[in-house]
């Protein structure tokens, strides 16, 4: 795309800042709900970063924001400069916008919710891997254990609709038969 992001090589602070607002402002994100965080200080009026001060030692920028319901964040720490993460940022939302005019929401969608934690593999309840995955004390084949483990995956999976905190219980258990049955 000629003008496009790919085509600047050097780029202020500044101007990596006002592309990614703009960009914010083209998915109808109000700017007053933007928050652009990065290492460097930040000018009293609006809180954004100032561009004449020296390199931080993190280079790396966030942008969180309100759409709808949902609250968001894309973080970049690629670039070795604080500019560059801001206009990859901006960068990466055009590109997330062109996937949705071209049907591509549920996608959108997907990119955003995608990275939510789910809880430590040690956060399950006081039940042994036996129990959670259905199996008796006589049974000791890992490959019928495995199979047991994967059937109720299947089924739990949030992907496929089921719990995050039942599937977080599965997977600590064949994590567990898998020490026990070697």
């Amino acid at each position: 795309m000629p003008g496009g992001y790919a085509m600047l090589r050097d780029i202020t602070v500044s101007q990596a800042v006002d592309r990614l607002q703009q960009e914010l402002v083209r998915m109808g994100v109000p700017l007053m709900d933007v928050v652009i965080s990065t290492n460097l200080k930040v000018r009293r009026g609006d809180g954004l970063p100032m561009s004449d001060q020296r390199a931080p030692d993190d280079p790396g920028a966030a942008a969180y924001w309100r759409d709808g319901a949902h609250q968001r964040c894309m973080a970049i720490d690629r670039y070795t400069k604080v500019e560059d993460n801001l206009a990859a940022i901006a960068a990466t939302l055009e590109a997330m916008r062109a996937i949705e005019r071209h049907g591509g929401a549920a996608i959108l969608d997907r990119a955003f919710t995608g990275f939510t934690a789910l809880p430590a593999p040690g956060q399950t309840t006081a039940c042994g891997w036996r129990e959670i995955l259905g199996v008796g004390p006589e049974e000791s084949d890992k490959a019928k254990v495995q199979d047991k483990y994967r059937r109720l995956a299947a089924v739990h999976h949030p992907d496929r609709g089921g719990s995050e905190t039942v599937m977080t219980e599965l997977n600590w258990a064949w994590s567990q038969a898998q020490e026990s049955l070697t």
